[in-house]
């Protein structure tokens, strides 16, 4: 992967580096926080409201916790790396790790919305699902943009790759929050499903371009 960026600390860059990979840090524990809450609260309510949708997003919960974790990981490594290209062969793997988790979670959405049409499956209004969709949705815009800022900071692909998962969780959710929306107030039953379906596009060509090394800093 002669194309990935070589990364170079200096003993003079060396601090600034130290506080970004720091800041990392704080943002994937915070992800693996928020989301196993998101994972909780969103299985609970689809289970009770009979959401495919809901139990869809919990899924992606559970995938950005496992994400956030191989960041950790990469991050933590980093500490005891004796070059620069010791970081970058980091790099590059916790690159990859996130790439199939991307390909993992638009398999199970495929899966999901398929299973809900075929079965015209009916989900029950859910207030517990719409309030947590919504604030999702302004944790995760936040959450990506700060990933982004750090990974440029770093310059690593893999928490740039990660970024997107906040992302894409972001997006799910507003697809979610429509699905539900719609059920509770025209009985579209199907709408949840459809719209779902769109997001695997997006999803695989990330996943692409994350395995490549094409969305590098």
């Amino acid at each position: 992967m002669d194309d990935l960026p070589l990364l170079m600390p200096t003993h003079a860059h060396e601090p600034a580096r130290r506080s970004a990979r720091q800041r990392a840090l704080q943002l994937e524990w915070f992800t693996v926080g928020w989301t196993s809450l998101e994972a909780v609260i969103g299985i609970t309510a689809a289970i009770r409201a009979s959401s495919i949708a809901l139990l869809g997003f919990g899924a992606d919960s559970v995938i950005e916790v496992a994400s956030a974790g191989v960041l950790i990981w990469r991050l933590r490594a980093e500490r005891t790396a004796a070059d620069p290209a010791a970081i970058q062969q980091l790099d590059l793997r916790a690159h990859r790790l996130v790439a199939l988790s991307l390909i993992a979670l638009a398999v199970y959405i495929v899966a999901d919305a398929g299973v809900a049409l075929f079965k015209h499956e009916h989900p029950h209004p859910t207030v517990l699902g719409m309030v947590l969709t919504l604030v999702t949705i302004a944790v995760m815009y936040a959450l990506a943009r700060a990933k982004r800022r750090t990974a440029a900071a770093l310059e690593s692909c893999s928490l740039r790759a990660d970024s997107f998962q906040a992302t894409a969780c972001m997006w799910l959710s507003a697809i979610t929050l429509a699905g539900i929306g719609l059920n509770a107030v025209f009985g579209w039953w199907w709408a949840d499903p459809v719209a779902a379906l769109c997001m695997p596009v997006f999803l695989v060509q990330e996943a692409r371009k994350a395995w490549q090394g094409e969305n590098c800093c």
